[in-house]
């Protein structure tokens, strides 16, 4: 019945060219029908052209297009052959289609042996030995999508990828991207989808544990619909997620829920929908599919996919190469009989040297294979308004950005604007406190502090909103020794926050895990410490300006100076004198530096009094201008130290640096467990800071404290040293006058906004803090939040008057100097006492033998001659004995 149905035809068809001048062109399509289509994608596309074309009568203005259409089941290889033949028998100029491997390679083999071009439209890897010389294939060639793919690929400068195909056909694409390792420095991981279903939640939920967000997905459009489903379902569809369609129809995809998650979505497209011409084809498409059968599912309505434009254009270059056609007759083929198609291998090279601006670009064949090699492909990426064209690439010229993407928005707004970020963070003076209120409060408005202003402020720059929680288990974030990571950074990891706004510092360990913004604050790692008390002063205070070796050495130079100006001054003659110069020719002599005088001369050298003995030989007014000179420089500089020690008082520390504490064991020390002190010191190779982590560890208990508030209890409590931030510190000690910094900084960093890696949100943060940096707002949040109260003695800048207890030593010495004196008066005395009581002793025996002999001569003369005599001698005797 069905052969006398197609003879019917035929006949009718060779009536109408026998009584018509005009001549027709038959073309044959067989299309494959899923059990869920009544008419493939394919096939519509195809009877569309053909109808497009017959219109337009600029094209063809002597010819009518027809076509024999045969559909055969997915995988059917012998009915794709037997059909073939029943349109060969019709006569065909071309045959279009099937599209699966196991019809193609029986349908050409028929073509090739009857010269008869096969068209196809759907992806196909050649073999290294093509001898399909009547082939012919507009998708794009698979060594240029391959390049394609790379590109991307290395664009957006990945460093680690996760590849998920459908089907062995997919390695045969990524083969330019498994070889790009070596070269880009790209880890590949390779995943493959469950042959047969659909249901790819399992694999997703392991790449979702395992953090890969870079995900290229090669599969089929209707696949890659479910797979979107899916991944929504499984909450990727994020920021963080970067996912790369392979297939040509990724745009007409139904993308819309999507738009506003802020996922990253790239894809290719090869229909060039700029085009005027194009947009108006495809509307009208739309036009007839929503009039037709129902639209497939995942797919916009009425869309036109990409295999269905090439369908579209295959029929319109069978029209233009039959243009150039002459005198070209179409002859009933039989397969049985391998007589060839006579006028092939002419319209073969027609088709090939035919040029063609289709709905998929400018199209051009190779003439030694068939295959399409010269063509463009946008790169389309998901935005907020749908599917934009981000860059074109060639499959010569490579990558290029379109004017737009060069052109890069100066409004940082754009992708911030009207979300809601979560943002973890922890309680630390005066970073984050809780707000003291008689009100129940909720949400952010339970705190305040620096890091809530900072927040407020890149609100209203960036037009986002926020939702503070706390971290759960209260830690900054450090690694273990298994590599784990907790505290902030790991809800940063595991994107249970967008931002970490918090005293988080900038270290090397978390930048590889997480992303930092530039730091909002310098800081540095120091000590704190309780203030030293200051040092009793004592009656001896004036002592203090020279060390005691300093008194020493004074002491012993004055005796040693002394000693040898005795010496010389002996030596010297012209250090001796005449005691009577009146008398000449007397051979006593004198000198006056006597042993007591050289030290009586030293004393009042270096008491800056002097005295009335002058030396006179230049020898000794050597010794006394170097003296002088000597003493000159150490009353001086005793003189500049006194008042700043007996005026000010001074601190007695036990500890000064970190060296200190590294060399000693009493006073214990450490930090916070955990966060990026306990990191650095862990970390460090220094040898002071080694020594350091080492005590801090082996005492991990007593040393490291849980947070900064139980850290400055235990300073105030117990002699503890507590290592943490310079500005932690400086908030502390502006409040707890009994606290201080002891040292300078240890090391410098900086606290900075943490993002999760690849998040869209810290370069524009970046800009953000950048411009509060300028515009001094960081620098007052800081002065709000950080001025104190202050310590009233750290107010008082003057010197304090002077009292007892600092100079009452110079009254002792007074005093001890006066009592001195006056036993040595005393003593004085008592010798002078008795030496004149043994010269009166002898005076008096002296005094009365003459007496007695002046009585024995004066008996003889008269008394008074005798008694004037003897007067006389008792004077001379009396002043000889004086």
């Amino acid at each position: 019945m069905e052969r006398r149905k197609r003879l019917f035809l035929y006949l009718l068809f060779a009536a109408q060219l026998c009584l018509s001048s005009a001549q027709v062109l038959r073309i044959g399509g067989i299309f494959e029908t899923r059990e869920s289509e009544l008419v493939s994608m394919d096939e519509l596309a195809f009877k569309f052209a053909v109808n497009n074309i017959n219109r337009n009568k600029t094209l063809m203005p002597n010819t009518t297009l027809t076509y024999d259409i045969q559909r055969i089941n997915l995988f059917d290889g012998f009915e794709a052959s037997r059909r073939v033949c029943d349109q060969l028998t019709l006569g065909v100029v071309a045959v279009f289609g099937p599209s699966h491997s196991s019809s193609v390679s029986a349908v050409q083999s028929i073509c090739n042996a009857l010269e008869v071009p096969h068209i196809q439209t759907r992806w196909k890897h050649p073999s290294v030995d093509n001898k399909d010389t009547f082939f012919i294939n507009l998708y794009p060639e698979y060594s240029a999508i391959a390049r394609a793919i790379l590109d991307v690929v290395t664009f957006f400068k990945w460093r680690k990828l996760t590849v998920v195909y459908e089907d062995s056909t997919g390695l045969m694409r990524m083969q330019e991207l498994i070889k790009a390792p070596a070269k880009f420095n790209l880890k590949i991981k390779i995943r493959q989808l469950t042959p047969g279903n659909q249901d790819a939640r399992p694999l997703l939920k392991e790449l979702k544990k395992d953090k890969e967000f870079f995900i290229l997905f090669d599969c089929s459009y209707r696949m890659a619909a479910e797979l979107l489903k899916q991944l929504s379902s499984m909450g990727m569809m994020t920021e963080y997620y970067h996912f790369f369609f392979t297939t040509l129809d990724l745009f007409a995809l139904d993308l819309e829920p999507y738009r506003y998650s802020g996922v990253n979505m790239t894809g290719f497209r090869l229909l060039n929908v700029d085009d005027p011409w194009v947009a108006s084809t495809m509307e009208r498409w739309a036009m007839e599919r929503l009039q037709g059968p129902k639209q497939e599912s995942g797919l916009m309505d009425g869309i036109m996919t990409t295999d269905a434009a090439l369908m579209y254009d295959a029929v319109f270059m069978v029209a233009v190469a039959s243009q150039r056609a002459t005198q070209m007759t179409v002859s009933s083929l039989q397969c049985h009989r391998h007589k060839p198609w006579r006028f092939g291998p002419r319209f073969m090279n027609l088709f090939k040297e035919a040029q063609w601006d289709g709905l998929t670009g400018h199209i051009v064949l190779n003439k030694t294979d068939g295959l399409r090699k010269d063509f463009d492909l946008d790169i389309i990426s998901l935005k907020e308004d749908g599917t934009t064209r981000i860059a074109v690439w060639n499959s010569y010229r490579g990558m290029n950005l379109t004017e737009s993407n060069r052109e890069k928005n100066n409004n940082v707004t754009d992708s911030l604007a009207n979300r809601t970020l979560i943002v973890t963070t922890i309680l630390e003076n005066p970073y984050v406190m809780q707000k003291k209120s008689d009100k129940e409060l909720v949400g952010n408005d339970r705190f305040e502090g620096y890091c809530l202003d900072l927040l407020k402020e890149l609100s209203n720059i960036l037009g986002f909103t926020y939702e503070v929680r706390l971290v759960a288990d209260g830690k900054y974030g450090a690694q273990n020794d298994k590599g784990e990571w907790n505290g902030m950074v790991r809800e940063l990891i595991d994107h249970v926050a967008d931002l970490a706004v918090a005293p988080l510092t900038i270290t090397y360990v978390r930048e590889k895990v997480i992303d930092f913004s530039k730091p909002f604050m310098t800081l540095g790692i120091s000590i704190l410490y309780r203030k030293p008390n200051g040092t009793n002063p004592g009656v001896f205070s004036f002592l203090n300006p020279l060390s005691p070796d300093i008194w020493m050495y004074v002491l012993l130079a004055c005796t040693g100076v002394s000693c040898v100006l005795f010496v010389i001054a002996r030596f010297t003659p012209y250090e001796w004198y005449n005691p009577h110069p009146c008398n000449p020719s007397s051979t006593l002599i004198q000198n006056n530096f006597t042993l007591l005088n050289s030290f009586w001369f030293g004393v009042g050298a270096l008491m800056r009094q002097g005295s009335e003995l002058m030396p006179k030989a230049l020898s000794t007014r050597i010794v006394g201008g170097i003296w002088w000179f000597f003493t000159l420089i150490i009353i001086s500089s005793y003189t500049a130290n006194l008042a700043a020690f007996l005026t000010v008082e001074r601190m007695d520390a036990p500890i000064d640096s970190a060296d200190d504490l590294a060399k000693q064991t009493r006073i214990e020390y450490g930090a916070v467990r955990d966060g990026s002190t306990m990191t650095f010191f862990k970390k460090s190779k220094i040898s002071t800071y080694e020594k350091m982590w080492a005590f801090m560890s082996s005492r991990k208990n007593t040393a490291l404290v849980k947070n900064n508030k139980e850290g400055i209890t235990r300073v105030l409590t117990t002699d503890y040293a507590m290592l943490m931030e310079s500005t932690s510190i400086e908030y502390i000690s502006q409040r707890n006058c009994n606290l201080t910094q002891i040292g300078g900084l240890i090391d410098s960093k900086g606290y900075g906004v943490g993002t999760p890696i690849g998040s869209p949100y810290r370069d524009k943060v970046t800009i953000a803090i950048l411009q509060l940096q300028e515009e001094g707002k960081l620098h007052m949040m800081k002065e709000k939040w950080w001025r104190g109260n202050g310590c009233p003695e750290e107010d008082n800048k003057e010197a304090n008057a002077l009292g007892v207890e600092n100079i009452g030593g110079i009254f002792i010495v007074l005093a001890a100097g006066l009592v001195l004196s006056v036993f040595v008066a005393i003593g004085e005395f008592i010798y002078k006492a008795r030496r004149n009581a043994d010269i009166e002793e002898a005076f008096c025996f002296f005094y009365g033998v003459q007496s007695r002999q002046i009585q024995r001569r004066g008996s003889t003369s008269s008394s008074g001659t005798s008694l004037s005599t003897d007067l006389e001698s008792g004077r001379l005797l009396g002043n000889d004995t004086e």
